[in-house]
């Protein structure tokens, strides 16, 4: 590696670092050219080819006459984002199906008395979303509860994967959501919720994949 590449890079590392830490949060504007040579103690044209390798790279996106935004804190999310553009609300449910049966058993076996002080309490702001109709109350509060079993799963690893795809859930559960306005069918996680709490890791198992079974077509898989 010459010189070069080498600023580059950890210009580019360094430009990464305050993007993930939340330095620069999804959405705000990251310092001007000037600035971030300042900052990083780089040349421009340094800067330049560092900033233009994480707009490729899908974390920020260039907006003319107004300057370079964070897109995205995860180049991991960026990158499923693409893979499952043309993934069917089906295939979304499989997966989900997938993770968070894991997610499921792994909380009722590791869950401890905060979380599930957290999970009653987020079941219960989702009993009220639901009973209220408003459909974005509804998936805030779903998706707040699934992604809290997935934490209290105690695996970083199925918490990263769960979180990098939270758009692609969160979307999913819309459609779930909007079917059971139109129905106006009952949907609660009363029982996975406390099955997690008694450590039932089977029971948790068994209400999760039964529940996203449903939406499959394959209830009894």
């Amino acid at each position: 590696m010459n010189d070069r590449s080498g600023l580059i890079d950890r210009a580019v590392d360094e430009i990464r670092r305050h993007i993930t830490s939340g330095d620069w949060p999804v959405g705000s504007r990251i310092p001007t050219e000037p600035a971030l040579t300042a900052l990083l103690g780089v040349g421009r044209n340094t800067v330049r080819e560092a900033v233009q390798s994480l707009v490729h790279a899908g974390l920020l996106v260039r907006r003319q006459g107004s300057g370079t935004y964070v897109l995205s804190d995860s180049e991991l999310t960026v990158v499923m984002g693409r893979q499952i553009a043309d993934a069917t609300h089906v295939h979304i449910l499989e997966v989900r199906r997938s993770l968070e049966v894991e997610a499921a058993r792994l909380a009722a076996s590791r869950r401890t008395a905060e979380d599930v002080l957290i999970l009653r309490t987020l079941n219960a702001d989702r009993q009220e979303a639901f009973g209220s109709g408003d459909v974005d109350a509804m998936v805030a509060s779903d998706l707040a509860l699934h992604r809290a079993i997935a934490a209290a799963a105690g695996n970083p690893v199925l918490l990263s994967l769960y979180e990098n795809l939270i758009d692609a859930i969160g979307a999913n559960i819309r459609t779930n959501v909007v079917g059971l306005v139109h129905t106006r069918s009952e949907d609660d996680h009363d029982a996975l919720i406390e099955a997690i709490a008694d450590g039932d890791a089977r029971r948790a198992m068994g209400e999760i994949t039964s529940y996203l079974g449903t939406y499959i077509g394959d209830p009894v898989a």
